[in-house]
Parts: C-alpha cells; structure tokens; sequence
C-alpha cells in the first residue's frame, strides 16, 4: 500500500485527430471526433468519470513533407487544441484541461490571454503545455525551421512573458463599485515593460489573472535543453522512458537540476506516456492486443518510428525478423533530439528485431501494456512505487472502446489498491494535482479570489 497522501496522476493522452494513432482501422475505432464536437466530448465525459486529473493534448505544427503519407496516418486534419478545450471546459466540470501551444510560431500576448481566459471559464482547469516546435518554419514566413538551441533560448523568454503578463493584474484589481463609479484600482494593474531578444512586450494584460493564478504549465522536453526548461517551468513533465530504471534515472536528473534552480521536486509530477490493452483476462487482452496488430499498416508504423525518432534509416524497408539495422552515428537531427535518444538506447540495449519495434511501441515511440486490470495495475504500482513515476499520461488502445475499458476496469482496481482517487478532491487543476496556487509577484495576496 502506498502513501495515502501520495497518489497516481493520470491524464488521458490525445490528439486533435480524436483517433488513437495506429487503432484508427480497427472495426470498433470512432473515426468522427476530428469533425465532430459531440465525440471528443463524450471521450472526455468517459475520462471525468473516471476521475482522471487531466485530458492532455498533443499539437504540433510540422506541415506534411510528403502528402503521400497522409493517405496512412490520421494525422491530418486535426483541431486546434485551444478552442478544443475552451468549447469542453463547459461541458465537464472537474477534470483538467490541457492543451500543447508552441513557444516557436506564437505570440506570448496572445496565449496569456488564451489560457487567462480558459481557466476562467472553466473555473481554474486550465494547464498549457509549453513546447517547442519540431518543424513547421514554412509556415510562418521561414525558409527553415528555427534551431534546435534558439528556439529553447526562445522558450524561455516567451515563458516569462507569458507569466509576467498573467502577473500584471492583481487578483482584486477590479473593484466595480457602482456608487463612487470606480470600475478598477490603477494601483493594482502595472506595465510589464518586457524588452528581451525575441520579445518585446508593454503589457499589461488585457484579462483578469487566471484562477489559478497561472495555468499549470506542463512540459514535454527529453533532450539537453528540454530538461533544462522542465526542471526550470514545468510543474505536470510528460515523458518517453521504456524502462524503470531509465525513468527513476531521468526522475531524478529532474529533481536534481530543479533543487539546483531552488526549485522543491514537491512542485512537479512526471508522467511518462503508456499505451495499455485491457480486458477481462490476460488471455483476452492479447486477443484484443493481437486484433489490433492485424489492423495495424506495419509499413506505415515503421515508417512514422523512423521519421519521428530521426534514426537515419527506414525501419519499413529492413526485415521484419532481422535485428534493426541501426546506424553506429546517429544524424544530427534539428526535430525530436529527445525521442531519438530514448528510442537508439532502448534498440541498443534491449537488440530487438524489427517486428518487436513495432510490437512493443506505438507509432509514436512509447510502451505498450497488454493484461488484465490487475496485470495493467501491477504495472502502473510498479513504476510509481519504485519512484520511476508519479502518474501516467495514458494512451488508450482505442477510441471510445479503450478509454471504456480503462476506466471500467483499470480504474477501479488501483481505487481498490489506495492508490487513485475515489472523488475529486478540489475545484481547480492545481488542487487535484497537489499543487500550489501561483501567488502573484507584484501585489500582495488576497483572501478571496474576484
């Protein structure tokens, strides 16, 4: 039995596709969400009533090099994550909302006052995903895309305009008495006056200051860099480690790196992604597991792997019952320097054929869980008892099936164990994830929030 006051995070992890990347073929998989509202909310209604801390949403910007490959993958065309959280703040009441919103092609103005105003209207459950983009400088008046270390240089500066901004309005600084006609206190608005090298900002914000005093701010950076900016901003870390060792080591480096900044390791939760097939019994999960394999375009997947982990070969063109063909010097990649870290050591240490890649990862390089719910809550208990974890950011096996099957199954069993939350503990997203309301920096703090 674990800590009762420590306790898994789980956030469900999705796209603005609404499919669960390689399930999209299979009989039983919704192939409607990416046109149609009423899907993802009714995805999202399944997870609140599981209790889930979050819903987290993957972006990016890459345009598609080769528009062939589109005619395989769901990956186009997708919703803005950002209007997609807005529109289901009102239609859930406690679960939080997270939403991937570049630091690359963006305006700091402009996402402090997205994410201002959708943790108000959703009562304080919004979170922001701070990134940096891994391609798509073609479409944003860029010949190529911006280097890997500028544009982390980059993030770190919008980060602090961002919350410099959310930091310009006291939480009382409306007063709207009515009687001396005084609608706001001067005193307790002030200029940012931000000047730095990519920005330059006056301010102030034109938006009341989040419930939350600021969003949480999740990060998903593995390499050097990514770290760096995790163990500096993030509070909700989403990783890519395969196994328990690596993830304590990678726990660790974090919580060192932020005790090194002044940081508390109390302030963040590292939620590494997972892809878990459940059902009744063991036996029918690896039906289940094996169903999907069948639906699977394996050409496709190692494809997506190759691409996406920038290991300088096409895994789609090596045997399937061969070792990988992995190059001694891996290239030099301006993408996902962090993907392609993890998933050279995983092919290093663990020598898998090339079918084993594609039948232990998912398309996009994370593990794969096939069991029963007490086989799925063994693992999860696993990790986060060993300190590999402190939740998991969990991709399901399929849309709406596998979101069904997790919380009909999964999530009463680690309630069972003490080890996940029964009822929802608190109203915003900070306070389910055991987090501190970000007090604000220019004025003193009041007792109760406007």
């Amino acid at each position: 039995m674990t800590n009762p006051q420590r306790q898994l995070v789980l956030a469900g992890y999705m796209t603005g596709a609404g499919s669960q990347g390689d399930s999209w073929r299979h009989p039983r998989a919704d192939t409607g969400a990416w046109a149609d509202f009423d899907h993802y909310a009714d995805y999202v209604r399944t997870l609140e009533r599981g209790r889930f801390d979050a819903v987290f949403y993957y972006d990016n910007l890459i345009p598609p090099t080769d528009l062939a490959q589109l005619e395989e993958s769901p990956n186009l065309p997708r919703w803005d994550p950002v209007p997609l959280i807005a529109a289901l703040s009102v239609v859930t009441s406690h679960i939080g909302l997270m939403a991937t919103v570049s630091t690359s092609y963006n305006e700091p103005y402009n996402v402090a006052r997205q994410f201002a105003a959708i943790d108000r209207i959703s009562k304080g459950r919004a979170g922001w995903n701070v990134v940096t983009s891994t391609g798509g400088g073609e479409n944003f008046n860029l010949d190529t895309h911006l280097d890997h270390a500028l544009r982390y240089e980059r993030a770190h500066e919008f980060f602090d305009v961002v919350t410099g901004l959310w930091d310009t309005f006291a939480d009382d600084a409306v007063i709207a008495d009515k009687h001396s006609g005084a609608w706001l206190d001067p005193a307790k608005v002030r200029h940012l006056d931000h000047k730095g090298r990519f920005f330059s900002v006056k301010g102030p914000l034109n938006s009341p200051r989040p419930v939350q005093g600021w969003p949480v701010i999740a990060q998903a950076g593995g390499s050097e860099h990514g770290r760096a900016l995790a163990a500096r901003i993030g509070e909700f870390i989403y990783s890519a480690d395969y196994t328990v060792d690596a993830a304590i080591g990678f726990r660790a480096d974090i919580h060192a790196r932020m005790v090194a900044l002044g940081r508390n390791p109390a302030g963040i939760r590292i939620c590494p992604g997972v892809c878990p097939f459940v059902a009744q019994s063991d036996a029918e999960a690896q039906d289940l597991f094996e169903e999907w394999q069948e639906q699977r375009d394996l050409g496709a997947t190692l494809r997506g792997l190759s691409q996406y982990g920038s290991l300088g070969i096409d895994l789609s063109k090596a045997p399937l019952d061969g070792p990988v063909p992995l190059p001694d010097q891996l290239p030099e990649t301006n993408s996902h320097k962090s993907r392609q870290s993890v998933l050279a050591q995983w092919i290093r240490e663990t020598r898998p054929t090339v079918r084993e890649v594609a039948r232990q990862l998912t398309a996009g390089g994370h593990r794969i869980v096939v069991g029963s719910a007490k086989t799925i809550a063994d693992d999860f208990e696993h990790w986060f008892t060993s300190g590999a974890a402190d939740g998991f950011n969990v991709m399901f096996s399929s849309a709406p099936d596998g979101i069904e099957d997790f919380v009909d199954l999964v999530v009463p069993e680690l309630q069972r164990r003490g080890q996940f939350r029964r009822e929802y503990t608190g109203s915003t997203l900070r306070e389910n994830l055991g987090l501190q309301r970000i007090a604000n920096r220019n004025f003193a703090p009041v007792t109760e929030t406007v």
